[in-house]
C-alpha cells in the first residue's frame, strides 16, 4: 500500500512541475516575443529619425520630427546627441542627461529601463558623431504581459489544486477496492476457506484479480479439505475391513479347525480384502484430484463429447444402466461447448453424477441435458429415483457420507465429493437439489474457453 502511495505522490509530483514548468514557458516564450516585436518597432522609427537627421539639421530651430506612414508609439520619445571621442556631450536634443551612461557609443543598442524601452544607434555626419535613438512604452508588455502573468499565475494554483483534488479522488477510487480486497483476504484463514471475494459483471482489472483469486481459493480448499479429511477417512473407512480380517484370523487360530470351517475364515478374509482394496483406491482416487492436478496440462475440450463418452462409460459399468440426453439445446458455434479441462478427470467425474442417478432410480434411467450460455456451459443431470432427504443434504459432499435412505444400495460416499473436486478443478460449480421420493438433479456450470 505504501508503495501505491508512494507512486502516486511521485505521479503528482511530476504533474505540478510539468505545469508549472509549461506555464514558466508560455510566460517566458510570450514576453520574448513582446521584447523583440516592440525593438523592432523601435529600431524602425529610429532608422527613420537617423535618416531625417542625416538630410536636416537638428540645430535649426524649425527641425521637428517628422514620419510618414508612421504612427508613433505610445509615449515615445526621440532625441539625438553630438558628443566627441572623450564621450563628451556637445549637443543634447531631448536625452535625460542622467541616461547618457546607460547608452552605448560604438553601434546600436536596444534595452530597457523601467517601463522604457530603448533603441539607439551611432552615426558619423560631416565628421561628427551622433547618437540617434528612440524610446517609448511597450503598452503590451506593461498591461498585456501583466494580465497573462497574473492569469498563468492563477492558473497555476487552479491547476495544482485540480491535480492535487483528481489525484485524491483516483487514489480513494482506485486504492479503496484494494483496500476492501485486502480486508476481505485477511479475513479468510485455513477455518474459512469457503469465503470468497465479491465479483462484479464489469471487466475491470479489480474484478478479473478477484475472480482469479476465488479460483484459487477454490483450488486450495479442496487440497486443503482432502488433506484435513485423508487421515481421519482413511482410519475410519480401512479400520472396519481390517478389524474384520484380524478378527476372523484370530478366530480360526483360536482352535484346531475343520478343512471348512478354514475354508469359510478365508473366504471372509478375502471379501474383506477385497473390500479394503476397494476403499484405499477410491481414497487414493480422492487424494490425488486434490493434490495432483494443477490445471497446467489442461487443453481445449468438448463437453457433449464428454458426455457421450461417459454415457458408454456407464452402460458398460451396467448394462441394465439407462442414459435418456437431450441435445437439442446444443448452439451453433462449437466454440461455446469447449472448456479448458482434462477430459480423463471430466469423464469420471460426469460418469460418477450419472451412474448415481442410474443406480438410484427404479428404472436405472438418468435423463441428461446440455446447453450453453455466454460464457459457459450448462449440464443438467436428473433422475426419479429416491431422492436425498432434506437433513442430508448438508453433508453430501462430505467423504463416505451417505445418505440415510441409501441403505439398500451398495457405494462408498465417493463419487459426489470426487465429482465436485473435479468440478472446481475446472473453475466450475456443482449444485445439487434433490426432493426425497421424487428424484435428484445435479447441475453443472463451466467456464468456457471464450471466457478466458
Amino acid at each position: 500500500m505504501h508503495k501505491y502511495n508512494r507512486t502516486l505522490y511521485s505521479l503528482i509530483t511530476i504533474l505540478i512541475v510539468y505545469t508549472v514548468s509549461f506555464v514558466i514557458f508560455v510566460f517566458y516564450s510570450i514576453s520574448n516575443f513582446a521584447f523583440t516585436d516592440f525593438y523592432k518597432r523601435l529600431d524602425l522609427r529610429r532608422k527613420l529619425a537617423a535618416e531625417q537627421m542625416l538630410n536636416e539639421d537638428p540645430r535649426n530651430e524649425d527641425f521637428k520630427w517628422t514620419y510618414e506612414n508612421v504612427e508613433n508609439l505610445d509615449k515615445q520619445h526621440n532625441f539625438i546627441v553630438e558628443f566627441d571621442q572623450t564621450h563628451t556631450i556637445l549637443y543634447n536634443n531631448g536625452l535625460d542627461p542622467a541616461l547618457w551612461k546607460e547608452i552605448s557609443k560604438v553601434g546600436h543598442a536596444n534595452f530597457k529601463i523601467g517601463t522604457k524601452f530603448y533603441s539607439t544607434d551611432v552615426y558619423m555626419n560631416d565628421g561628427k558623431m551622433y547618437v540617434v535613438g528612440v524610446s517609448a512604452e511597450n503598452y503590451f508588455y506593461t498591461h498585456h504581459i501583466a494580465y497573462l502573468r497574473n492569469l498563468l499565475f492563477i492558473s497555476v494554483v487552479l491547476g495544482v489544486l485540480f491535480v492535487i483534488v483528481v489525484s485524491l479522488l483516483v487514489k480513494r477510487s482506485f486504492l479503496r477496492p484494494i483496500n476492501g480486497i485486502i480486508n476481505e483476504v485477511e479475513k479468510i484463514g485455513s477455518e474459512n476457506l469457503f469465503l470468497r471475494l465479491k465479483e462484479t459483471e464489469d471487466k475491470s482489472v479489480l474484478n478479473k484479480l478477484a475472480i482469479t483469486f476465488n479460483r484459487m481459493l477454490s483450488r486450495i480448499e479442496t487440497s486443503f479439505e482432502t488433506q484435513k479429511n485423508f487421515v481421519s477417512n482413511a482410519s475410519h473407512e480401512l479400520n472396519t475391513p481390517l478389524t474384520s480380517i484380524i478378527g476372523t484370523a484370530d478366530l480360526a487360530l483360536s482352535k484346531e479347525r475343520t478343512v471348512a470351517e478354514y475354508q469359510q475364515s478365508l473366504t471372509k478374509i478375502i471379501a474383506a480384502a477385497d473390500n479394503l482394496e476397494k476403499k484405499t483406491n477410491a481414497l487414493l482416487l480422492l487424494a490425488r484430484t486434490g493434490y495432483e492436478n494443477n490445471g497446467s496440462n489442461f487443453k481445449p475440450v468438448r463437453i457433449d463429447q464428454i458426455i457421450m463418452d461417459s454415457d458408454l462409460t456407464v452402460k458398460a459399468i451396467n448394462e441394465r444402466f439407462h442414459i435418456k440426453t437431450d441435445f437439442t439445446l446444443l448452439p451453433e458455434d462449437s466454440m461455446k461447448l469447449k472448456v479448458y479441462g482434462s477430459s480423463a478427470l471430466l469423464q469420471l467425474a460426469f460418469s460418477n453424477i450419472i451412474s448415481n442417478a442410474c443406480k438410484y432410480s427404479s428404472d436405472h434411467t438418468a435423463y441428461v441435458a446440455l446447453g450453453a450460455l455466454d460464457n459457459s456451459v450448462i449440464v443438467l443431470i436428473k433422475d426419479e429415483g429416491i431422492g436425498i432427504p432434506e437433513q442430508d443434504l448438508p453433508y453430501i459432499f462430505d467423504p463416505y457420507f451417505r445418505a440415510s435412505n441409501t441403505g439398500n444400495f451398495s457405494g462408498y460416499g465417493i463419487g459426489l465429493p470426487l465429482a465436485r473436486n473435479i468440478i472446481r478443478m475446472h473453475n466450475g460449480k456443482l449444485n445439487v437439489s434433490s426432493v426425497l421420493g421424487e428424484g435428484t438433479t445435479v447441475r453443472i456450470e463451466l467456464p468456457t474457453v471464450t471466457s478466458f
